[in-house]
């Protein structure tokens, strides 16, 4: 397949082809083609020149890899789809939101409120005589006070309850990740096996039996080495004077230009 007929590699995907590199040298013991990692080139660099031919490696299993994009993207479009379908779901979500907002407020505003009508309240008992609704108050007060303490546990049981009931049902975040449709799921491991076998492997054998012919190297690793000679010459440009085949340069007189009456003495002026 010709390199420009490969679709790009997604940045999403980046790290899978990374892990699949780094998977490769860290096993290379155990393929026989890879067992030459770290006499002539070592896993370092080799990685470095695995990471510079990204282009060059995905190439190899560009079929796959269009099937498995593709088919993520119709899983991707599928749950979209699901998701704007379900209102009810919505509202519910909408419903817990402002339930959790009038959970955190109703223990503050309780609490000032229990606060303004004591503070005010003893204040007033404070006169003589008090003025009558000083009882009123205080007992509003002592009112607001039990409601912010029954807000507070109100408060502490619901999020309790909230995480209980998200850690119960959610997953960890690698497990998360895998969790995939079977038809994406089979695509991708599709496409990393080929990736694996028809394009790092290859590439890090080549590499490791021609590592100053074979792929292309980066700077900090490029074989220092004599370059060698390319089979064209440069052409002989020589001028008229030079080479062996020159042809004499042509010589010029100027013409004797005289005019009649300054002709030389066998001339006579008429």
């Amino acid at each position: 397949m010709q390199m420009n007929s490969a679709p790009h590699l997604l940045t999403e995907d980046r790290p899978e082809y990374e892990r699949l590199l780094d998977d490769a040298l860290r096993h290379a013991h155990e393929r026989p083609e890879l067992a030459a990692v770290g006499e002539r080139l070592n896993a370092v660099q080799l990685r470095s020149m695995a990471m510079a031919a990204v282009a060059l490696i995905t190439a190899t299993a560009a079929t796959e890899y269009e099937q498995y994009v593709k088919a993520r993207d119709e899983a991707r479009a599928a749950d979209r789809d699901t998701t704007a379908g379900t209102a009810p779901d919505g509202l519910d979500r909408t419903g817990a939101g402002i339930g959790a907002v009038v959970t955190v407020l109703a223990p503050m505003l309780a609490g000032t409120a229990a606060a303004i009508f004591l503070l005010v309240g003893y204040l007033l008992k404070m006169l003589e005589p008090p003025p009558a609704f000083a009882r009123p108050m205080v007992d509003a007060g002592w009112f607001f006070a039990a409601a912010t303490a029954a807000a507070i546990l109100v408060a502490a049981i619901g999020l309790l309850v909230a995480a209980l009931r998200n850690g119960s049902t959610s997953l960890p975040a690698g497990e998360a990740r895998e969790r995939l449709p079977d038809e994406v799921a089979l695509a991708k491991d599709a496409w990393r096996q080929a990736l694996l076998e028809r394009g790092i492997v290859p590439f890090l054998r080549d590499a490791l039996t021609e590592p100053a012919t074979g792929p292309v190297v980066p700077a900090p690793y490029r074989p220092t080495g004599r370059l060698p000679k390319i089979g064209y010459s440069r052409p002989d440009f020589a001028g008229p004077d030079e080479g062996p085949a020159a042809a004499p340069r042509p010589t010029y007189s100027s013409p004797d230009f005289t005019s009649p009456d300054f002709g030389g003495p066998e001339h006579e002026p008429d």
